[in-house]
């Protein structure tokens, strides 16, 4: 699995300008189920980002959790974070299935609020409006291959 995480002091996803999904302190994490991926790949990520030491401590350096600062996270799926640019047209074939990705999106979703961290998803496979406040800026990337 891949994800892109950004510390933001808020986030919102709109489908058809309806809000689904919102977050205050915390983090935007955006998901990408890769051909292959499992639920325990999907569990071992979300500890690694509820524990992920990347916000303010009282003398201002990144040594907090998420949990530490009670904050929450938005997730939302994002197929492609998988994207092959060899060519000028990106391809997608190392993403999961549809159905699978979907499924693997939600379980890591679950782990990381079975970690204590309050989370809201976007809607898999719509045409999302997703909006943040990039706190920092902090963005990072994680693979489950590189941990």
């Amino acid at each position: 699995m891949r994800v892109v995480l950004q510390r933001v002091t808020r986030a919102a996803v709109h489908v058809d300008g309806e809000l689904v999904g919102e977050t205050g302190k915390g983090f935007l994490i955006l998901v990408c189920a890769m051909a292959g991926d499992t639920e325990a790949q999907a569990e071992r990520l979300a500890a690694k980002v509820a524990k992920l030491r990347v916000f303010r401590d009282d003398q201002g350096k990144m040594n907090l959790s998420i949990r530490d600062i009670g904050g929450g996270a938005l997730v939302v799926s994002q197929f492609t974070l998988a994207a092959d640019l060899r060519g000028n047209r990106p391809g997608f074939s190392t993403a999961a299935p549809p159905a699978e990705g979907e499924r693997l999106y939600l379980h890591f979703a679950q782990a990381l609020e079975n970690e204590g961290v309050p989370v809201a998803k976007g809607q898999f496979g719509a045409d999302m409006a997703v909006s943040l406040v990039n706190d920092g800026p902090v963005t990072i990337w994680m693979d489950t291959d590189a941990l």
